[in-house]
């Protein structure tokens, strides 16, 4: 039986900030337009928080099941390594997808947003059908499109108009900075597992694309996060302050262009994990600033 301490490494605590981060950014750009709201961004928070840890578990449940986890570098894995049954985990799994779905209700209740519901199942079957599923879509090459779309997109703008009913370009700009870098995040973890991955079948897009053009795939990414922070200059210059975060991309680009592998990817994971969330500080406090020089 797994301990309190493995089930909490199975959650994957180095990936949270990429929950995190869309919410602080939504907030930013409502606060920016004098719309902020302290108690939907904590509902907003909670349900990026459970989604985020739900397919953390349902991943390690189908990947468990499926033996795609039995020789991998990296977190606990509570199915592949035999420290929980499936069951239990695919059951952590609904827990957490139980609990976005009604914190997220009340979340569109309070907003008077009722269309959202329709994104928030949609994003409840995406997290699950990821790596779940008789096909799922993350074995064949769109498991960035998805982080990007739902950890991206989704969060950040979900977040900014269930406060402010409304998004604008800073917003936009913000959601794809955010979602390109939460991207990056799993682009060097499906390069870190290229070789593992590749011998059970998983066709991810590092698979896919091959080392050498993952690495520079994660190099573009950082570079739409930068580009995004300039678009939403336009609106709010105070914004480039973002820009600052981009002191923390040094060491990951130099490892990830020196062709690092194995373990040495796992700082690279946990580092831009990091650049994502101080990105997201620094771009939400632009935003707030911006309000001083309105």
């Amino acid at each position: 039986m797994a301990t309190l301490s493995q089930w909490v490494e199975g959650a994957r605590p180095r990936t949270l900030p990429a929950a995190v981060a869309p919410v602080l950014v939504g907030t930013g750009a409502a606060f920016a337009l004098s719309r902020a709201n302290a108690a939907n961004a904590l509902l907003a928070l909670l349900v990026s928080l459970a989604l985020q840890v739900g397919v953390n578990y349902a991943n390690d449940y189908s990947d468990g099941i499926r033996g795609t986890d039995h020789a991998r570098v990296g977190p606990v894995r509570l199915v592949g390594q035999r420290l929980a049954t499936a069951a239990n985990v695919k059951l952590a799994a609904m827990f957490c997808f139980g609990a976005a779905a009604v914190i997220g209700l009340a979340l569109v209740a309070l907003s008077e947003a009722w269309w959202m519901l329709l994104v928030g199942a949609a994003s409840i079957v995406a997290a699950w059908y990821y790596t779940g599923g008789k096909r799922p879509y993350g074995y064949y090459g769109f498991g960035e499109l998805f982080v990007f779309v739902f950890f991206g997109l989704v969060a950040t703008l979900g977040t900014m108009y269930t406060q402010a009913l409304r998004l604008d370009r800073a917003g936009w700009a913000g959601a794809v900075g955010i979602g390109a870098l939460a991207c990056a995040i799993l682009v060097a973890n499906n390069l870190r597992d290229i070789p593992g991955d590749a011998a059970s079948g998983k066709r991810t897009l590092a698979v896919r694309l091959g080392d050498r053009a993952t690495r520079v795939l994660y190099a573009v990414l950082l570079v739409v996060a930068a580009v995004a922070v300039v678009v939403a200059a336009f609106a709010h210059v105070t914004a480039l302050l973002a820009l600052a975060a981009f002191w923390l991309a040094r060491p990951l680009l130099k490892a990830v262009s020196g062709g690092a592998r194995g373990r040495d990817l796992v700082p690279v994971l946990a580092g831009t994990g990091r650049l994502e969330l101080v990105y997201a500080v620094l771009l939400t406090a632009g935003f707030a600033l911006s309000r001083a020089f309105s």
